[in-house]
C-alpha cells in the first residue's frame, strides 16, 4: 500500500498539498460568491429605484475579493507597462506572493486615501485596414489599471440597471453578434434607409464635465467622484513632456468603455423619448447605426443624434456619416467589421434579405497579419513554426467572421495564406518563378497543419421573422 493512504489524519505531504489546494479553491469560490452577491445587491437597488444615488462605494474598492478579481481581469488582458515601467510580469515575479503583496499594498493606499493616479503613457498603434494610419492610446500603470478595474466591478451593476437594450458594446452578456442580429432583423422588416453614423474622436473630445455630471446622476460618493476626476485629469506623457488634453476619457484603460457608455446613454435616452418613431437604433459603444423605413426619417434621425450628442461636446463626423439606401442591394454599409448589403434570395426570386461578410478593412487587416508572419526573412525557419504562429491569428479572425455569409471571403484568405506559405517554401528550396501554388499544392498545405477558414461558416437565418 502506498505510504500515506492509511493515515486518516492526512498528515502526509500529498495530503497537505491536496488540503491546501481544496482550501484555496473554496476560498476563491467564496470570494466569487461574495463578489457576485455584492454586484446583485447594487444592481437590484439601482433597478428598483431609478433615481437613487449611491454614496458608499469607495470603501468597496479595497475589498480583497474585488481587488483580486480586478487583478485577474488586468492580468488576463496583459498590456504594456505604464510610465513607471512596471509590467505585470514584474509584479508576479514567478509566484503569487508578489501579487498578494502588491494588492495588499494597493488596498492600504486606497483605505488610507494616499492612492494617486499617474499620467498615461502615450503609444500609437496601427489602425486595422488603414496602412500608415495610427490610433493614439493612453496606457495607465498596472496599479492604476487594477484600481480602474476594481471601480468598474463596483460601478458597472449600478449603471447596467439604467442602460438601454439598444446598447451592446462592452456590456455583460451582450456582444457584437447580438447587435448584428438586431441590424439584420430590422433591415429585413423594412428598415432599408440606414443612418451610418460616425462620432468624431469620441474618446478624445468628450466633455469631461458633462461626463462627470452623468456619473453623478447615480453616484454621490465624493471619493469616487474625486477618483474619476483624477483619472480624467491625469494627463499624457509623450516624448518626455506631460500634457493635459483638456477633454476626453483615458482610451485604453479598463474603465474607459464603461465611461463612454455612461456618457452616450444620453443618446439612448433621446431615442427612447423621441427616436423610436424614426427607426431602430443599434449602438456598440461609440459606433451606431439607425435603420429607418424612409429617407425622411433617416434624415430626422441624423438631426436628433447630433442634438443629443452636442451637450457632451461630441459631433457626428460630417464626411463619414451618411444615409444609405439598401433597397435591392443598391448600397451597403460597414458596421462592426462586416459589410452589410441586401442580396436577392436564391430561393424566392424578387425577395431581398440582408447579408453580411467581412468588410474591406477587415480583409486588409487579416492580410496584413498574414503578411507580417510570412516574410522572406523567415526562410531559414521551419514552416511548422511559421504555421504555429499563423493558426491562432486565423482562428481568432475566423471565429468572429464565421457568423455571416463569409464563405467567398474565407476562400480568398485561404488562397492568400496558401500563396504566402508556398512563396516562403519556394524561397527556402531556391526555386525561381511564380508558380508557387502549383509546386506546393493543397495536400502539402493540409499536411503542414494550417488552419482552413473554409467550411467553418455558420449561416444565420435569412428571414426576419425567425
Amino acid at each position: 500500500m502506498t505510504k500515506g493512504l492509511d493515515q486518516p489524519n492526512g498528515t502526509d505531504e500529498g495530503g497537505d498539498r491536496h488540503a491546501r489546494t481544496r482550501a484555496k479553491a473554496v476560498a476563491e469560490f467564496e470570494g466569487v460568491t461574495k463578489l457576485q452577491a455584492l454586484q446583485r445587491v447594487l444592481y437590484r437597488s439601482a433597478k428598483q429605484n431609478p433615481t437613487r444615488r449611491f454614496h458608499a462605494l469607495y470603501d468597496k474598492l479595497a475589498r480583497s475579493d474585488v481587488m483580486w478579481q480586478a487583478w485577474v481581469n488586468v492580468a488576463t488582458n496583459q498590456g504594456a507597462p505604464g510610465i513607471d515601467g512596471i509590467s505585470i510580469a514584474d509584479i508576479v515575479d514567478g509566484d503569487t506572493q508578489g501579487v498578494r503583496q502588491f494588492l495588499d499594498g494597493l488596498a492600504e493606499e486606497l483605505k488610507g486615501r494616499t492612492y494617486r493616479s499617474k499620467a498615461l503613457r502615450r503609444v500609437h498603434i496601427p489602425k486595422p485596414g488603414r496602412p500608415g494610419e495610427t490610433r493614439p492610446l493612453g496606457i495607465p500603470t498596472v496599479k492604476d489599471r487594477v484600481v480602474m478595474a476594481a471601480a468598474k466591478i463596483v460601478l458597472e451593476p449600478i449603471f447596467e440597471a439604467d442602460f438601454s437594450p439598444q446598447s451592446f458594446g462592452f456590456r455583460p452578456k451582450r456582444s457584437a453578434h447580438h447587435a448584428l442580429e438586431v441590424v439584420r432583423q430590422a433591415a429585413n422588416k423594412g428598415g432599408q434607409w440606414v443612418l451610418d453614423a460616425d462620432i468624431k474622436a469620441c474618446f478624445d473630445e468628450i466633455d469631461r464635465d458633462a461626463l462627470v455630471a452623468q456619473f453623478e446622476r447615480r453616484v454621490s460618493d465624493r471619493e469616487m467622484v474625486k477618483l474619476l476626476r483624477s483619472w480624467l485629469r491625469a494627463g499624457i506623457f509623450e516624448g518626455g513632456v506631460l500634457t493635459d488634453t483638456g477633454a476626453g476619457t483615458p482610451q485604453g484603460s479598463p474603465i474607459s468603455p464603461l465611461l463612454a457608455n455612461i456618457a452616450l446613454h444620453v443618446l439612448d435616452q433621446a431615442w427612447a423619448a423621441e427616436g423610436r418613431r424614426l427607426g431602430t437604433l443599434v449602438r456598440y459603444c461609440d459606433d451606431f447605426v439607425v435603420l429607418c423605413p424612409t429617407k425622411e426619417r433617416a434624415d430626422a434621425a441624423r438631426t436628433l443624434a447630433a442634438e443629443a450628442l452636442e451637450p457632451l461636446g461630441l459631433r457626428l463626423h460630417p464626411e463619414k456619416t451618411r444615409v444609405v439606401h439598401l433597397r435591392h442591394g443598391q448600397e451597403g454599409f460597414d458596421f462592426l467589421g462586416f459589410h452589410h448589403r441586401m442580396v436577392e434570395s436564391w430561393k424566392f426570386k424578387g425577395r431581398f434579405y440582408l447579408q453580411k461578410w467581412p468588410s474591406g478593412r477587415a480583409m486588409a487587416s487579416i492580410r496584413a497579419k498574414v503578411r507580417a508572419r510570412t516574410p522572406r526573412r523567415l526562410v531559414g525557419r521551419d514552416l511548422e513554426l511559421v504555421v504555429k504562429d499563423l493558426n491562432p491569428v486565423l482562428r481568432g479572425w475566423g471565429a468572429y467572421f464565421r457568423h455571416g455569409n463569409s464563405a467567398r471571403k474565407f476562400a480568398l484568405i485561404d488562397s492568400y495564406v496558401h500563396e504566402r506559405l508556398a512563396m516562403l517554401a519556394s524561397k527556402k528550396h531556391g526555386l525561381s518563378g511564380r508558380r508557387w501554388t502549383t509546386r506546393f499544392k493543397r495536400q502539402w498545405l493540409h499536411d503542414l497543419g494550417i488552419y482552413q477558414l473554409m467550411g467553418t461558416v455558420r449561416y444565420g437565418s435569412a428571414h426576419a421573422g425567425r
